[in-house]
């Protein structure tokens, strides 16, 4: 036998073997409905009295989850909650006394008063209209409420109603002035002109109205909003000031999606986004001063730094740049306990400065307590967005405020005293910390941390001035804490890598031992011994070392092929120690493992979990690090893996679609085949809130988009390429990869191929949705990566 012949032999031996691999799963039963894997609780809750644990749940294989509750006396009972029984549970939102033994509600747009103490509930306002937004006052013998756009007090002793505030929406003008339409005015005229009993009768009634108009009391302070709409009202504590938000809404145009699908048998358009850089959405925060009548709105002109412009402007010399007042959304007021002081959160529309200042509530200027610059942009844990201001309130001296910060790169606890300035670190180190609260008695912070490790969340108490943060889970993976309202439990919904989520009881103690409440996985779900996947770093060409999930198969079963998963949504983390999000994704891994691939799935720049450098390292240019990370994971395989250069396979969704084309584009030299499910193309084209962060705007910033963009570099196309979209895609849009396409028909290129799935949105729905896609992955890595 010639070498020639026998080396075409072994290969086609090896070949033969590879696909000899199998697996007792396959992609038509790991797609199927998720029903399939069992039944796991979430929307875990207390009742009001610390008896009963709340959770949805769905033993019983309904069409959807429904009510269940455990009684912690009875903690292997689980009992569904009759509709009859929801109606009368005391709902989660509303405001408790400072003693907490009563607390104000609505319920069906009526006020409702509940006593802890007796357990009874008693209707205090049935208006026929929606209340909300109910509050005791300071003194805690009267209610706020906001009824349409006004503020409210009502006595808890005497049952008396007050009205704090006249907002009318629309102008003055327009309430007083009946503008009639041009021809209505035509006739009027003609009218006065020909009739003179009419005419006459018209002028008395101007006469009689001028005099009433002379002679009347002056009527009450009004405000009018005019086009802007008010959200956000809230009462102080001491009943002086009620603060409001002012809406105006952008008037940029927004795109639409056509539907061709619909029952109606027609094309209908769905109403979807607008684009990045569009005109955006306005909002602002105003003071009623109650006792001077009288409404002015924030100011923040003279933030420090207002006017600074960002790095990036030093790439465009040739533009004239204005140094102008930056646009901000504010969020507030916060008022301490007493209503005395007052303190708002300003963020810049751009998104690199935050300002956390004191509010003076009889002018409405601002004092600068602490000013949070990022080049990049602002975020991270607790830190808050546009509409939000994230972690913040006071403590119960009335002169502390506590907030989050990524001042050292993650996000920590601080305090800062709004007479003195100085600011105290709580918490420290290269770790994050997560949804921090008070305890009842105000003496300790209850908080979520990666301290342990940057694949686990744990639930800690710690001395509210500071101090060491006491460990109060034990089980490796993720710990979500919902504490008793007696603060002497906590439901944990937990879960570990191969492990989908369950319910835990533990005594708020660090000895305590926790007790399983739920077992929900299906029978079928536990035949299959689920991996464990390995938690790896690897170092990256910039000397940063990359974390990431490694599935390996046997040295008997390793086809010497490597698949990379590239998750989605941009700040999300997937190299942990708990049931993923991705789980179709992780059982299609497990799957691969099988049949012999090597899977390595990366926590790349721009990845929670990690800090403020981490979360950034993609701005201005996506598709870069975080691109190059895939590269080095690569290199990663091929160097200490044995993987094969020629079989590296890449796929991803959303934000994996696009990193999978920037990877096919533009390195064919690392990736023979992948496939790029619902991607965005072209980030000109995506939404303002995410985009603009990362990338500024494209009017602005248009070198950015350039070089981030997968559609200007589809010429590098070498490799096997699927598309995958759904074509009811309100979030990116299927416009995306029709421009795509057609760019890849311009360019001759032949090696891919597009599948659409006409009644799919940007998240799959449908079963045979999802194993139609995967089929086609597996075929493409199948054919692509072995032959």
């Amino acid at each position: 036998m010639s070498k020639k012949v026998l080396l075409y032999f072994m290969a086609f031996i090896g070949l033969q073997q590879a696909y000899a691999q199998t697996s007792e799963l396959t992609v038509e039963k790991i797609m199927q409905d998720p029903s399939w894997m069992g039944t796991f609780p979430s929307n875990v809750s207390w009742g009001a009295h610390s008896e009963n644990i709340y959770f949805q749940y769905n033993p019983e294989e309904n069409p959807s989850d429904s009510l269940y509750r455990i009684n912690i006396k009875d903690p292997k009972k689980i009992e569904k909650v009759s509709w009859q029984q929801q109606e009368k549970l005391l709902p989660e939102h509303g405001d408790l006394n400072d003693s907490e033994n009563k607390k104000v509600y609505t319920r069906n747009g009526a006020l409702f008063l509940y006593d802890f103490k007796n357990q009874k509930e008693r209707v205090l306002l049935e208006l026929g209209e929606n209340i909300s937004a109910p509050q005791f006052m300071a003194d805690e013998s009267k209610v706020s409420f906001i009824l349409e756009h006004n503020a409210y007090l009502y006595d808890l002793e005497s049952g008396h109603i007050q009205k704090l505030t006249n907002i009318e929406t629309g102008s003055e003008k327009e309430k007083h002035e009946k503008k009639l339409s041009e021809q209505d005015q035509w006739l009027q005229d003609e009218n006065l002109g020909l009739l003179a009993e009419v005419r006459k009768r018209d002028e008395e009634k101007k006469s009689r109205e001028a005099y009433r108009e002379l002679t009347k009391e002056p009527e009450p302070f009004t405000y009018y909003s005019g086009e802007k709409r008010i959200m956000n009202m809230q009462v102080s504590p001491t009943g002086d000031h009620v603060s409001f938000q002012l809406y105006t809404s952008s008037k940029s145009k927004d795109t639409e999606v056509p539907d061709y699908a619909d029952l109606s048998g027609y094309t209908v358009n769905l109403p979807a986004r607008s684009k990045v850089g569009s005109e955006q959405a306005k909002l602002e925060t105003a003071i009623y001063n109650l006792q001077k009548d009288t409404v002015y709105l924030v100011k923040t002109q003279d933030l420090p730094g207002i006017k600074d412009l960002p790095d990036y402007v030093q790439d465009y010399p040739d533009k004239e740049w204005k140094e102008e007042i930056r646009e901000v959304y504010t969020n507030g007021p916060y008022f301490s306990e007493d209503g005395k002081k007052a303190v708002l959160v300003v963020r810049s529309r751009d998104n690199k400065d935050r300002w956390i200042t004191l509010l003076d509530l009889e002018s409405g200027a601002l004092k600068n307590l602490d000013r949070q610059r990022d080049e990049a942009w602002i975020a991270g844990p607790g830190i808050g967005h546009s509409w939000s201001g994230g972690t913040i309130g006071w403590l119960n001296d009335g002169q502390t405020i506590y907030f989050q910060s990524e001042e050292t790169g993650y996000s920590h606890l601080y305090l800062l005293n709004v007479n003195t300035g100085k600011k105290t670190a709580l918490t420290s180190g290269k770790f994050e910390v997560f949804d921090p609260f008070l305890s009842k008695n105000g003496k300790n912070w209850y908080l979520t941390t990666s301290e342990v490790d940057s694949g686990e969340r744990h639930f800690y108490q710690m001395p509210v001035r500071g101090g060491k943060m006491e460990k109060l889970t034990t089980l490796t993976g993720n710990n979500e804490v919902s504490l008793s309202p007696d603060e002497k439990y906590m439901a944990i919904r937990h879960s570990y890598s191969n492990q989908p989520w369950e319910l835990y009881l533990k005594k708020t103690a660090t000895k305590s031992e926790a007790q399983k409440l739920t077992d929900g996985q299906s029978t079928a779900f536990k035949t299959y011994n689920w991996r464990d996947p390995e938690l790896v770093k690897f170092q990256a060409q910039d000397g940063a070392m990359v974390p990431a999930r490694l599935y390996k198969p046997t040295a008997a079963t390793s086809n010497g092929a490597a698949v990379i998963f590239v998750h989605g949504a941009g700040y999300l983390q997937n190299a942990h120690k708990w049931w993923s999000s991705y789980f179709r994704e992780y059982m299609f891994h497990n799957l691969l493992t099988d049949l012999g691939y090597t899977v390595l799935d990366i926590d790349y720049r721009g990845s929670a979990g990690y800090g403020r450098d981490w979360r950034t390292g993609i701005y201005r240019h996506m598709g870069g690090k975080d691109l190059s990370d895939q590269v080095d994971g690569v290199k990663y395989l091929i160097e200490e893996h044995k993987i094969d250069p020629s079989k590296v396979g890449i796929y991803g969704g959303s934000y994996g679609g696009f990193i999978t084309l920037m990877a096919m584009f533009t390195e064919a030299d690392t990736f023979t085949a992948g496939a790029a499910l619902r991607s965005v193309t072209d980030w000109a084209h995506y939404n303002h809130g995410y985009t603009s962060n990362i990338l500024n705007e494209p009017v602005n910033d248009p070198k950015a988009y350039r070089r981030s963009s997968p559609i200007y570099f589809a010429e590098g196309l070498e490799g096997d390429l699927l598309i995958a979209h759904g074509m009811v895609d309100v979030n990116v849009h299927f416009q995306d990869v029709v421009r795509l396409a057609q760019r890849l028909i311009e360019l001759g290129k032949e090696d891919w191929e597009m599948a659409v799935y006409p009644v799919e949105d940007h998240g799959f729905r449908e079963p045979s949705s999802w194993t139609d896609e995967y089929r086609r992955i597996l075929k493409l890595f199948n054919e692509a990566l072995l032959d």
